[in-house]
């Protein structure tokens, strides 16, 4: 396997590192272009510790530095962390196929959570209009949620960049960005089967300011999910299903708190989808989804277009009725338009010792997709609407809400 490495003298401002998968014994036909400053040429076996070596040697130098992987080249790539911090800005450049072990077995001894594992990076940008390739076939048939790995795993990455690249058949999820700060991500395809489990497309997990535009995902489980104290995300021009929509949540699981707030959705197509536009906490939680708008959205065919959920419970036994929940304020649904495959297209269904509040309807209309009628369902719901609303809105009463809640005798001085 080669080594890597450049002399005092020789090194340059910019440093590109291309790889290649043809045997070094063959003529030298390699797309790797002239100039270039390091050519690296392996075979298969050894795509793993070549590829940490290219990191390592990339993330020390001291200048713009070009991990590139050429397009017409498939690569069987193993387990592999790629840690920072960098002394260089990093890209990667994925303009070829990169490609998991398709056994599970793979992964043995090793953490069965990660495949591609980026984490304390800063200034990375991983581009280059190629594909990686999850072959997540094998896990889809065990169990949903465990041992399983993501395909791309970006933690604690600041000022990150994800662009121009696909993303099929995720192992679990397909992208995940967790404790990371000020991404952007625009024009990924993700796809899998609608059949294949938990496979969640663009997963934030308690990551600010995160930028998701231009993209289309096709799962099997949620499109985008946003969880777990996450601020200041701004999704614009996603075409998303199948799949199980746009969700904030699940919050609160197992008695934990979280915070969601500032959140806009500005732009979607969603086609055939279990959900639409979602939130969804379960009973015990704590904290706040507050702040979130979600606007200018066509929905053809889709279950549910419009639903919070505070009794979600994705359990083998029916979750035990809890007092405390995740409070959920402020939510608005703006020009949301198209057909519903479900009569409840709206559909609010709140805590009862912590109702929905501020809630905001304006210009939404749902339709059947099959001709018939659609309607509302609102539990503990509070908020108001404005211009044509299809189905109606069934908000509580504010003033109800108001009685109810301030004892007796303040109401008397009134």
């Amino acid at each position: 396997m080669p080594m890597f490495s450049l002399t005092e003298h020789e090194q340059p401002e910019d440093l590109t590192l291309y790889f290649s998968s043809r045997n070094p014994r063959q003529p030298e036909s390699d797309p790797v272009p002239k100039g270039s400053l390091l050519s690296v040429i392996l075979v298969q076996k050894e795509m793993v510790l070549a590829f940490k070596e290219a990191w390592e040697m990339a993330c020390s130098f001291r200048g713009r530095t070009r991990i590139v992987i050429p397009a017409g080249y498939n690569f069987l790539v193993h387990p592999v962390d790629f840690g920072g911090p960098c002394k260089s800005k990093v890209t990667l450049d994925i303009s070829g196929t990169i490609v998991a072990p398709e056994d599970p077995a793979a992964w043995k001894g090793l953490n069965h959570r990660k495949w591609l594992y980026f984490h304390g990076v800063k200034h990375l940008t991983v581009e280059g209009g190629g594909t990686v390739n999850g072959r997540g076939w094998l896990w889809w048939a065990q169990s949903c949620k465990i041992n399983k790995t993501n395909a791309i795993t970006f933690h604690r990455c600041k000022d990150l960049k994800v662009e121009n690249l696909k993303v099929v058949c995720g192992q679990k999820m397909h992208i995940a960005f967790t404790n990371c700060l000020r991404v952007m991500t625009f024009h990924l395809v993700v796809k899998s089967p609608a059949v294949s489990p938990n496979t969640d497309g663009i997963h934030i997990s308690a990551s600010h300011g995160v930028k998701i535009k231009d993209s289309v995902v096709r799962t099997g489980d949620d499109c985008i999910s946003i969880v777990s104290n996450s601020s200041r995300i701004k999704i614009r021009n996603i075409a998303c299903g199948p799949g199980h929509g746009i969700s904030i949540g699940s919050l609160g699981k197992s008695n934990s708190s979280s915070l969601v707030r500032d959140v806009m959705v500005d732009g979607a197509f969603l086609s055939n989808t279990d959900n639409g536009v979602r939130i969804k906490t379960w009973q015990g939680g704590g904290g706040n989804a507050t702040n979130i708008t979600f606007q200018n959205i066509f929905m053809e065919n889709v279950s549910n277009p419009i639903i919070i959920d505070q009794y979600y419970c994705d359990a083998h036994v029916p979750c035990a009725n809890q007092t405390s929940a995740v409070k959920v304020e402020n939510i608005s649904f703006r020009r949301i338009k198209g057909t519903s495959a479900t009569e409840e297209a709206i559909k609010f269904v709140c805590s009862d010792d912590f109702p929905c509040k501020g809630l905001y309807l304006e210009d939404v209309q749902l339709l059947s997709h099959t001709g018939g009628s659609t309607r509302s369902f609102c539990w503990q719901a509070y908020g108001s609407s404005r211009g044509l609303v299809h189905p109606s809105p069934c908000f509580s009463c504010s003033e109800g809400f108001i009685k109810e809640k301030v004892p007796s005798h303040l109401l008397q001085s009134f």
